[in-house]
């Protein structure tokens, strides 16, 4: 990837400006989408493999096919900016400092997709990326970008931004409807699905902050160009090899962080399919592990992902390929551990996040979420049964695959996978009667 296309605006003077953004081409490709048929636009974004940014890595464009296109009712287009995944902040970075990407990409989504408004959900303790936000709407308005007759196109269209109360739940697309809607935000049964009933009742697509600021480039630059971003891709070029090219883990750059245990942790924007191991590792990404320190865990994308051990980081940063690793890319913010983590004390303390964050509606996932709380600290502190570490994992059993949203399964699938990757360090608490590591 000869330049950044996603970060180009980071570092630059007064970046969130309307005029800095246009400054560096910004806009061009609303005025390209504006002149193509709406077709057309949706067919660039298929060509792409654009998979949803927010974690579970639905192609955009398939997506997008799923709305109905004949309705009597008005169709909206809702991001999905409520980015409280524990260890990641990517989001963030393009509301902070590039908010006019967002903008132009959901100006130039909606006109694909014939919306009539659309609302930027975002969590409601980034204080500094909403004010950021409605900055950018404003100067979009004031532009004749958004409101009547949009460029003398005769289209109208208006765009909110509506913050959050803090709910990590509020990240599940129908939950945030929900919360959009003024009700307590609790995921809905589907279906119906979004696309045909959605918010006010109406055909409604949620999208990822980052998966909507990638579609002016792909208008820009055209689909087929953004798939051949991927690493993937560019590997199967140059290998010449047949299954190489097949993969289709997702096109185009992809933001990915780092925290924890690494020398320089930060959000990268590199070829989507790039390994774990060069994120960490590379002196272009992580630049490995602190000095002394040695490569324990890592998780892969969010909380909600199951733990990789170090033997196990050679794996891309793709979706196709961390699921076939046992794991999930999520967010792709990675969280590195080194050999002073204590595995047991990670898993209840995201035990705890879970029972914390839980709506509550489904009884598994509200009374296990707190019961492998509370299991957990009783096995950190060295007080627990042997059969307690048979209990949790039957707990997870219970659990998964038993709730309305993917909530539950998040928990069952991070909790087991310590139990399983790492199983000599919770019988070692139990034996030893305390926590053989020092405390954070």
């Amino acid at each position: 990837m000869a330049e950044p296309l996603l970060t180009n605006m980071v570092g630059v003077p007064d970046s969130w400006t309307l005029e800095s953004y246009r400054q560096r081409g910004g806009y061009e490709p609303l005025k390209k989408a504006l002149g193509m048929e709406r077709e057309a636009i949706i067919e660039e974004v298929k060509k792409a493999n654009l998979r949803g940014r927010g974690g579970a890595g639905f192609p955009c464009g398939v997506k997008w096919g799923f709305l109905p296109k004949a309705a009597d009712v008005p169709k909206y287009l809702v991001i999905n900016a409520d980015e409280g995944e524990p260890g990641t902040f990517k989001d963030r970075l393009l509301m902070d400092f590039d908010p006019h990407r967002l903008v132009e990409g959901c100006i130039i989504s909606s006109f694909a997709l014939g919306m009539r408004a659309t609302y930027i959900y975002i969590r409601g303790e980034l204080f500094h990326s909403i004010r950021r936000v409605e900055e950018a709407i404003a100067e979009a308005y004031k532009a004749g970008l958004l409101g009547k007759n949009i460029q003398g196109t005769g289209w109208d269209h208006d765009m909110y931004v509506h913050p959050g109360a803090g709910a990590y739940i509020c990240g599940e697309e129908t939950a945030l409807i929900e919360s959009l809607e003024g009700k307590a935000g609790q995921p809905r049964l589907k279906p119906p699905f979004p696309a045909v009933v959605g918010l006010f009742s109406c055909p409604t697509i949620v999208n990822n902050v980052e998966t909507i600021a990638c579609v002016p480039a792909i208008v820009e630059k055209g689909g087929d160009w953004w798939f051949q971003q991927s690493f993937w891709y560019q590997k199967g070029l140059s290998e010449e090899n047949e299954e190489l090219m097949a993969h289709k883990g997702g096109g185009g750059p992809k933001l990915m962080g780092l925290s924890g245990h690494v020398k320089r942790p930060g959000i990268y924007e590199a070829p989507h399919g790039i390994s774990l191991h060069e994120l960490i590792f590379s002196d272009k990404y992580g630049q490995g592990l602190r000095p002394g320190a040695t490569l324990k865990a890592v998780i892969p994308g969010g909380a909600s992902c199951p733990v990789l051990k170090a033997d196990e980081i050679d794996v891309g940063m793709d979706f196709d390929s961390m699921v076939k690793a046992g794991t999930m890319l999520g967010t792709a913010c990675a969280t590195v551990m080194d050999d002073t983590t204590c595995m047991v004390r990670v898993a209840a303390n995201l035990a705890h996040f879970f029972h914390h964050e839980s709506c509550g509606q489904c009884t598994p996932c509200r009374e296990g979420t707190g019961w492998s709380a509370r299991v957990l600290d009783d096995i950190e502190a060295g007080v627990a049964d042997p059969r307690d570490v048979d209990l949790l994992l039957d707990i997870c059993d219970n659990v998964e695959g038993n709730t309305i949203c993917p909530f539950g399964d998040a928990l069952a699938m991070s909790v087991r996978s310590y139990l399983q990757k790492f199983p000599e360090e919770f019988h070692k608490h139990i034996e030893l009667g305390h926590c053989p590591y020092p405390k954070w």
